[in-house]
């Protein structure tokens, strides 16, 4: 069974194994990150686990049974008991429930571990996938998003109060 993981330095070549293994299906709906992100990936790794380290962010990992990374979920810009989500799975689990759930378990580890109380989350409209888990997990639309924030595409942020769940 998948467990989640919050990020450590020995998570770095599974995750840019998924990352690459992913980056044309990641592309068709977020911006590529382009070849600096791949070539550059320790060095963005070891920042990720300072910024975490700070407070700053919360980075976690779904973790396969065989040790291959499954989804990416990060808690960003924490501050104020608010946070942004951002995630991402596999194309081979995608559509099987997974980011939902995962998604979900996120929720309660962000108010039990974390202490927030809000989360938001952005998402293009054309992401039918993400906006579909954003709406499953209890966030709700509110106001459309900066397309300088999504890669140039227009989008909406939504939010969920993390007591009322």
């Amino acid at each position: 069974m998948p467990e989640l993981e919050q990020l450590d330095a020995g998570h770095a070549p599974a995750v840019l194994a998924f990352e690459l293994a992913n980056r044309a299906y990641f592309a068709a709906s977020v911006s590529d990150r382009g070849d600096e992100f791949y070539d550059q990936f320790a060095d963005r790794h070891s920042a990720m686990l300072a910024e975490q380290e700070a407070g700053s962010c919360a980075f976690y990992v779904l973790v396969a049974e065989d040790g291959s990374v499954l989804g990416r979920f990060n808690l960003y810009d924490v501050e104020d008991g608010t946070a942004n989500l951002g995630y991402r799975v596999a194309q081979h689990v995608a559509d099987c429930g997974v980011a939902t759930s995962t998604v979900r378990e996120l929720c309660r580890l962000a108010a039990a571990r974390h202490g927030l109380h809000t989360l938001r989350a952005a998402t293009s409209h054309a992401n039918a996938a993400s906006r579909k888990v954003l709406t499953k997990t209890g966030f709700v639309p509110v106001g459309p998003a900066d397309p300088a924030d999504l890669g140039g595409k227009p989008g909406t942020w939504y939010q969920r109060d993390l007591a009322l769940r």
